[in-house]
């Protein structure tokens, strides 16, 4: 009876620690999302306010001399836009890229533990069991370990824990597949664990691959700058609000895109749902 109790206790103090611990960071990806939202909205209105001086600028330019304000002006005009769309093009590509490169990293590494564990039960009976509870704390650790990488010193101590539980599967495998009784096909387990151990370091390098942070800030420059030049050119023909509008909310939902795609696990567009695999894999280890 006391027995079940404390069990009791145990169950709802760890639900309710790991209630805490995904409240907390469900507000580290709000805070996230909020500050992406506002750094997009201040991108529009800095895109506008450029439009505006460019326009003012050309005006001024039309009174000093209306003949002359706006020749040849056209071909900078195409070689700055050019290159801002050459930018965009580029960076959104490799995002997206690398968000589907990352979420493919998962179905790979949850390949490879799977196969792994299914041959376990070619090694000796008396080292299967001890096996097979290490690689479900081995998931179980991996599952954790991506849920909050905002954390970088739970996520260093997690992946050092996992150094350690991958370092015991590897010896007790070893240990196993030296037992003199053990079939030449037992060696086929040391291949899958090897390439199980190599995808963490793969997703390691995959999650902290992003372009340098100087593109980020020329794409931000460069998108200003190239407002301020639409608003120069408007200022012989009028203002349009729908194009003014149209061009600043545009420019500013795909940065921000871009944005999202390079960081997935922080914004809207998140790669979590593919870490459905490895919890599926998880609740097959029976």
């Amino acid at each position: 009876m006391v027995a079940n109790i404390i069990r009791r206790e145990g169950a709802i103090g760890y639900f309710s620690t790991y209630d805490e611990k995904t409240s907390r960071i469900n507000r580290k990806i709000m805070n996230y999302i909020f500050i992406a939202v506002l750094s997009a909205l201040g991108l529009f209105i800095g895109i506008l306010l450029c439009m505006e001086l460019g326009r003012r600028l050309g005006f001024a330019s039309l009174k000093q001399d209306p003949d002359a304000a706006q020749k040849g002006i056209g071909a900078i005009e195409g070689a700055v836009f050019a290159i801002l769309g050459l930018l965009i093009a580029f960076t959104f590509s490799g995002a997206a890229t690398r968000f589907e490169d990352r979420r493919h990293l998962i179905g790979q590494e949850a390949n490879a533990i799977g196969t792994a564990y299914l041959r376990i039960a070619i090694l000796p009976e008396e080292a299967q069991q001890e096996l097979q509870e290490l690689f479900r704390r081995y998931v179980d650790m991996r599952v954790a370990t991506y849920r909050n990488m905002e954390n970088k010193a739970e996520t260093s101590a997690r992946l050092a824990k996992q150094a350690v539980i991958q370092n015991e599967i590897w010896t007790r495998s070893v240990s196993a597949c030296r037992h003199p009784n053990v079939t030449a096909a037992a060696m086929l387990m040391l291949p899958a664990l090897n390439e199980m151990i190599d995808i963490t370091t793969t997703r390691v390098v995959a999650t902290q691959n992003h372009p340098p942070t100087i593109i980020f800030i020329m794409l931000g420059v460069l998108s200003l700058f190239c407002a301020m030049l639409a608003g120069y050119g408007m200022s012989c023909r009028g203002r349009s609000w729908l194009h003014v509008i149209t061009y600043a909310a545009i420019l500013s939902i795909t940065l921000f895109v871009i944005m999202d795609l390079e960081y997935p696990r922080r914004g809207l567009i998140r790669v979590d749902s593919a870490d459905s695999i490895l919890i599926e894999l998880r609740q097959s280890m029976k």
